[in-house]
């Protein structure tokens, strides 16, 4: 204990160490170490019961050949391009309508904000009873009052399943979108909001080039959420369409489950799992960097 005193009075740093070190053991052993016993696996033939061999590289090597891979990765960005701008503009849309002073407000914000709470097996089957062809509540609600005769197949067909993939995704995770930009909203000062009356300003201005430039901080860390979000899409899509039809909606994580553990190939899963977290990395990097570089 001496000992680690004079020490700490040397190194300053060293007295934060008993605080940091309970967090830092759980941080390597649930984060760090799986990444890298992960690397370790994509380097060998390795299944359920047992290591097979080491491969090396073959692994990464057949991931690059494998079409289910890239056609994979494709609607996994398919849903990113689809999602993201959806879900973020419409945290900020369902943020301006809960942040305004008219009676109703806290029913609003809890409105909005409710779906997120529920799992995703009750969002998933509330949207397959919605849109069920023939039992459907939407194709009934049209059929009935909007005279449409023909049975539309919405997880049927592939541009079908990705809007009701999306339109799913948006019920149920825009209220986190929401309360972030709603507290974003709340810290603006109402001073500039008076300012802005005084020199007669509309609320399209106030909105243009008040509101709209303060948020901008939180427009960046809601978008790198959703973009990480949308990237590991999985849970929605095994429930809703399970992929289908066919394979044109399976996302890379799920072509990853269903390898490692239907195929019982945890190497080749474990390979395409190692570099899908290197395009997360690379995203989230450019997206610093570009923040960075309009921040200067």
């Amino acid at each position: 204990m001496k000992f680690y005193n004079q020490l700490s009075d040397r190194y300053p740093f060293l007295k934060a160490l008993p605080f940091l070190l309970p967090f830092a053991i759980v941080y390597f052993i649930f984060l760090i170490f799986p990444i890298f016993r992960g690397f370790w696996m994509s380097l060998h033939r390795w299944t359920m019961i047992r290591n097979m061999g080491f491969v090396g590289l073959d692994n990464y090597l057949y991931m690059i050949k494998d079409p289910a891979f890239w056609e994979s990765l494709g609607n996994t960005l398919m849903f990113v391009i689809l999602s993201t701008p959806t879900i973020v503009i419409g945290g900020l849309v369902l943020a301006l309508l809960a942040n305004q002073k008219i009676k109703g407000q806290l029913f609003l914000k809890i409105a909005f904000f409710l779906p997120y709470v529920l799992s995703v097996a009750v969002i998933s089957s509330i949207m397959v009873y919605f849109f069920q062809p023939h039992s459907g509540l939407l194709n009934g609600i049209l059929q009935s009052y909007f005279g449409v005769e023909e049975t539309i197949f919405w997880l049927g067909e592939a541009n079908l399943a990705w809007f009701v993939i999306v339109f799913a995704t948006l019920w149920w995770t825009v209220g986190f979108n929401m309360v972030l930009y709603l507290a974003a909203l709340q810290d603006i000062p109402e001073s500039f909001y008076e300012a802005a009356e005084v020199d007669g300003a509309t609320k399209m201005q106030q909105l243009l080039y008040i509101t709209l430039p303060s948020l901008k901080p939180i427009t960046w860390v809601v978008t790198l959420l959703q973009i990480i979000f949308s990237f590991k899409i999985f849970s929605q899509v095994w429930l809703i369409t399970g992929g289908g039809p066919g394979t044109e909606t399976r996302p890379i994580v799920q072509y990853i489950y269903e390898t490692s553990f239907k195929q019982n190939s945890m190497g080749y899963g474990a390979a395409m799992a190692f570099a899908f977290f290197i395009i997360l990395v690379i995203v989230s990097m450019i997206q610093i960097y570009l923040r960075n570089r309009k921040e200067v």
